[in-house]
């Protein structure tokens, strides 16, 4: 992060939210992960109907309540979002409607399988960076095919999600991207939104002098479980943040939310709800509208 300049005013100081005590773990026998799919949205847009979704969460297993419970925010986290320095969002199944690897992967013909490893690497039965690996050795994606990839399955960014970035800027609040996707994907994402590209944390794919894969780089925090904590450290630190909170969907966004790293984590769960995630979070939202509307 080296080199990231703000024209922000100083961190602003606040109390932050009490944090529920079931927060911080994820629970092993409720590794469950519902993706919502048809009366849910309707022409790409989230319909208005809670009640299908309310007896989604509560025929779930282990932590089902806690889900449930986490539909109305704890003590302190809508005064936290909008004093927040600085909001850091997941990508895949959060800014955009798709898991950007699986896409790719099922452009190269690599699919099932992959998408078998990203559900685990999604709820955290498997460390980040073993399923990063797995899955790249199973595409091996060349660069005209992730360029060919965007051309043709060009992200699907998410209801609602431009106008909750127009608004988090107008309330002076930064926003990046903090994902374990590829910053080769991400940055027509970015762009869309109006978000520059020196807000992005993501895995960068290496290529060959022919274009050939060529790898990844380890060295990016979001290459490794634990890695998003880390990356919002280095925010804070260069920005000199105080309170900054993670938006997303999966393990490694709640690993996110510990001393020194977010001071508050929402799940979204508008594309995939994953219940040990959506029971340790300090929010959940369906909808990206429930956060504008929180927002002053």
């Amino acid at each position: 992060m080296a080199g990231l300049t703000s024209a922000r005013p100083g961190p602003r100081s606040l109390p932050l939210p009490v944090r529920r005590s079931s927060a911080a773990q994820l629970a092993p026998a409720s590794q469950v992960a519902v993706q919502f799919k048809g009366p849910l949205f309707c022409s790409g847009k989230v319909c208005k109907s809670r009640g299908l979704v309310a007896a989604a969460l509560e025929v779930t297993k282990d932590g089902g309540s806690a889900v449930v419970a986490n539909r109305q925010p704890a003590k302190g986290v809508i005064e936290t979002l909008r004093n927040a320095d600085a909001v850091c969002f997941d990508v895949d199944s959060t800014v955009i409607q798709d898991e950007g690897i699986d896409e790719l992967a099922d452009f190269c013909g690599a699919g099932k399988a992959v998408a078998e490893w990203t559900a685990k690497a999604m709820t955290g039965t498997v460390p980040f960076e073993e399923a990063l690996a797995a899955r790249l050795s199973l595409i091996k994606p060349s660069l005209s095919q992730v360029e060919e990839c965007l051309e043709k399955r060009p992200p699907r960014i998410s209801p609602g999600m431009a106008d909750l970035v127009k608004k988090l800027k107008a309330n002076s609040t930064n926003v990046f991207l903090v994902s374990g996707g590829f910053r080769q994907m991400i940055k027509p994402v970015a762009s869309e939104l109006g978000i520059p590209a020196e807000n992005i944390i993501a895995n960068q794919l290496l290529f060959g002098p022919s274009g050939e894969y060529a790898g990844f780089d380890p060295t990016e925090p979001t290459s490794r479980s634990g890695g998003k904590a880390q990356a919002v450290q280095q925010i804070k630190q260069s920005y000199g943040y105080k309170t900054v909170i993670m938006i997303g969907d999966g393990a490694t966004d709640l690993e996110a939310r510990r001393p020194g790293g977010a001071d508050l984590f929402i799940c979204y769960a508008g594309v995939q709800m994953r219940e040990p995630v959506a029971a340790g979070a300090d929010w959940v939202v369906f909808d990206f509208q429930e956060l504008i509307t929180s927002l002053p």
